[in-house]
Formats: structure tokens, C-alpha cells, sequence
């Protein structure tokens, strides 16, 4: 089984390796290809990754290339995992929007737009070279915006399917609280990437006991604290929402504290500078400490469990993932893009039923959804106008003033990506 990871040089890529060698048994891999321009950066991480191999005793070749076309070639599947314009762009979309007294984010608001507008358009592309050199591979996107980016890729006619890690992270968070298996765990799930609710937590599988009454009620301040979110929003709608609804639920209080302190992004620049300094290290054969504070975490997990239900081997029969909502949710196209529980197998990933949605929640999904149809149409066309619409129907901005000079905004930070620009 070969498998290519476009954005290989990425400094989560030791995580996703950690994962492949421990899980070897559910996923085994006999070449593994690391795609990535950065030559430099690269090599380091393969380097590791290599040695993390070795001493797990995974027999696997890994393989590092700059070149996308050799690098897919053959592969069963190709998980993509890209950040255009690296760390510096990410920093841009967590700042400018700042000035415009709405939030800052790299994967929601106007800088998840910026993100999108950059992302959308160096995918398919990469998608349009896999399917050349290999039709039959699956496509795992990693890459923010899940949502918008999955739905490009299956509108342009890619097998592919969307990853987050946020639910496997809620899955791992309430087992341990319930003290049981992880695999225990089954989340009625629902909503969009990075818009999501858990309203109901069951034991055993999607008919299973429905035990989040008693979580919220016996770990409900534990829940709320990670979620920097007041206990009062669980316990009034007896639902877990993502931390990303933060955004919404809470946005001029993030606004002022975003204002205080220095961007995630200069953050974890300076982490990543760190951690390739490790992986230079030629005794380092294992992932650092600190990786667990870049983010990412459980993702190699999700990972693994996707490429080997998608690959016909023993992946999990129900996970999360980003696919089509073909009538899941009824007030929703079908061509919408959700995340939700779905059966997984080499046809792809089935939705599972969903409750009705509870208003509340229905109708900001709904929001969203349009403006994400709105933001996949800019990254398609290009064209100031569709990127204020975009702007303008996105919650988090919703003001003519303010999707105004968020426009400006957005298209002089990112012109050196927009070719229409």
C-alpha cells in the first residue's frame, strides 16, 4: 500500500508518521511519500519520520520528493495537508480583520475566506495531477477550509473526502472523563467544519445509551473551562459545541482578547522554528513533547482510521468526516458539505441519520452554508465583488461598512496569490 502526503515537510508530519508506525496493523503502509517544495524543511522531517519508523519497527519506505507527480504516482490514497503562504499569510488573516473590529481566525470569518480564495485553486489543481497519474486514488484533505476545500474537490469530481480533528479530540476528551475505550464513543455530530455541536454522546454505537446528560452534569466545568465558553450555554441547550462556535457565541469578547496578545500564528512560528531544530537532531527518533502544543492532536489517529476503512482494511465502520449531505440535513442542499457521522468504506462515506436540528443551530448552519457557497464561488471566479458578498453574508461580518474595508483588506494582503487579483 503506498500512500503520499502532499505538504510532507509540514511540521505535524511527525505526528501523522507517529501514527502510521503504531497503527500498522490497521494501516499497513509499504511506502509512504513525503511531497513538498521545501526542500530544506523536508529533508528534516523525513529524516525523522525515517527514524521514527526504524524504531517502532515499521518496515515501510519513506520516500521525500519535491516533485508532485512522482511523488503520487501509484498511490492509494493522498492526504493533503498545505498551508499557502505558510505561516506569515496565516498571521495576515489573524490580524488585518482586527481592524475592522471582527474577529481574526485562519479558518472562520474573513481570514478563513482569505485562506479559502488562496487554498481552493492550488488543490484542485493538485487533485487534477492525482487523478491524471492515478484516477483511483482517494483524496484525504487535512486542509483548511475542510469544508470549502472538500466541496471544490467534489464538485470538480475527486474521490474525496474531508478530516477534522475535532471530533476524534472530543471522542478521546469524553472517554476519559466516562473512563472508557475511545472506541466507545459514538457522537451525534452536527453541523459544518469548525460549526458543530455534540448532542448526544453514546456508548457502544449510534443506538447506544446517550450519556451526555451525565457528562454535563458531572464534568460540565471541565468542559466548559477547555472550551473557554461559560458552563451556562451547555446546560441551558444540553449540547457540547466546538470550541470554534467561541467565535460566534462570544465574538466581541475574543475580538478584545485577540487585541491583547500576540497572533497563534507568530505562536507557532516560532514553535515550528523550534521543533525543526529538533528534527535535525539525528538521535530524535521519536515525535517532541512540544508537537502536542502545535495543534493537530489525535489527528494521525482520524487519519489512519479514514485511509483504512477508504482502502477496504480495518478502519472504523462510523466516523466523523466532511462529505456531501445528500438530504442529511433536510434544510440544507444536497451539495452542501457537512460533517457528521458516516459509515466509511471503499465507496466513500455515507452519512449517517441525523435528530431534526434544533433551530438555534439549524439556522446558523444554514447561514453558513450560504456564505460558504458564496466563498467557493470567489475562489473559483476571482472578482472583488463575489468576495464582498462573501464577506458581507458571513456572520461573524454581516455589515456593509465592515465587508467593505474587510475587502480592501483581504486583497492587499493576498494579491501575490490571487492571480485575478
Amino acid at each position: 500500500m503506498k500512500l503520499a502526503v502532499v505538504g510532507g515537510g509540514s511540521t505535524y508530519t511527525p505526528e501523522l508518521i507517529d501514527g502510521f508506525a503504531r497503527l500498522r496493523d490497521t494501516l499497513p503502509i509499504t511506502e509512504l511519500v513525503l511531497v513538498d517544495p521545501a526542500a530544506e524543511r523536508l529533508e528534516l522531517v523525513g529524516g525523522l519520520a525515517r527514524r521514527i519508523f526504524a524504531k517502532q519497527g515499521h518496515t515501510g519506505k519513506i520516500v521525500t520528493t519535491s516533485d508532485l507527480d512522482a511523488g503520487v504516482e501509484g498511490a492509494d490514497a493522498v492526504l493533503l495537508q498545505l498551508r499557502v503562504g505558510g505561516q506569515a499569510a496565516r498571521n495576515q488573516d489573524e490580524t488585518w480583520p482586527l481592524e475592522c473590529g471582527c474577529v481574526g481566525q485562519e479558518t472562520t470569518g474573513a481570514g478563513g475566506l482569505a485562506k479559502a480564495l488562496r487554498t481552493v485553486p492550488v488543490v484542485l489543481d493538485i487533485a487534477e495531477r492525482v487523478r491524471r497519474t492515478n484516477p483511483d486514488a482517494w483524496i484525504i484533505d487535512f486542509t483548511n477550509p475542510v469544508g470549502i476545500v472538500t466541496r471544490a474537490l467534489l464538485q470538480a469530481g475527486h474521490k474525496a473526502v474531508g478530516l477534522c480533528n475535532v471530533a476524534i479530540g472530543f471522542q478521546r476528551k469524553f472517554a476519559k472523563l466516562l473512563d472508557v475505550a475511545p472506541s466507545a464513543i459514538h457522537l451525534d455530530h452536527v453541523g459544518l467544519n469548525h460549526l458543530t455541536w455534540e448532542t448526544g454522546v453514546r456508548l457502544g454505537g449510534p443506538d447506544g445509551e446517550n450519556v451526555l446528560p451525565r457528562l454535563l452534569a458531572e464534568h460540565g466545568d471541565t468542559i466548559a473551562g477547555d472550551l473557554h465558553l461559560p458552563r451556562l450555554v451547555m446546560d441551558r441547550f444540553g449540547v457540547v459545541p466546538s470550541y470554534y462556535l467561541r467565535y460566534f457565541y462570544a465574538h466581541d469578547e475574543v475580538v478584545r482578547e485577540l487585541g491583547t496578545k500576540p497572533s497563534r500564528a507568530a505562536e507557532v512560528a516560532a514553535m515550528e522554528k523550534e521543533l525543526l531544530e529538533m528534527y535535525g537532531d539525528p538521535a530524535l527518533d521519536e515525535k517532541p513533547a512540544l508537537l502536542g502544543k502545535r495543534g493537530g492532536a489525535f489527528y494521525s489517529e482520524a487519519a489512519v482510521d479514514l485511509a483504512a476503512s477508504l482502502l477496504g482494511g480495518g478502519g472504523s465502520p462510523y466516523q466523523v468526516v466532511n462529505t456531501y449531505n445528500n438530504g442529511t440535513l433536510p434544510f440544507l442542499p444536497d451539495d452542501a458539505v457537512i460533517e457528521t457521522q458516516a459509515a466509511v468504506g471503499r465507496d466513500g462515506a455515507a452519512p449517517l441519520p441525523v435528530a431534526p436540528v434544533d433551530p438555534l443551530y439549524a439556522g446558523l448552519i444554514a447561514n453558513v452554508t450560504a456564505y460558504e457557497d458564496l466563498a467557493l464561488e470567489a475562489a473559483l471566479r476571482g472578482g472583488r465583488d463575489r468576495v464582498f458578498k462573501a464577506l458581507l453574508a458571513h456572520p461573524l461580518v454581516g455589515q456593509y461598512a465592515y465587508a467593505e474595508g474587510l475587502t480592501d483588506r483581504l486583497l492587499a494582503h493576498n494579491r501575490e496569490h490571487l492571480a485575478w487579483a
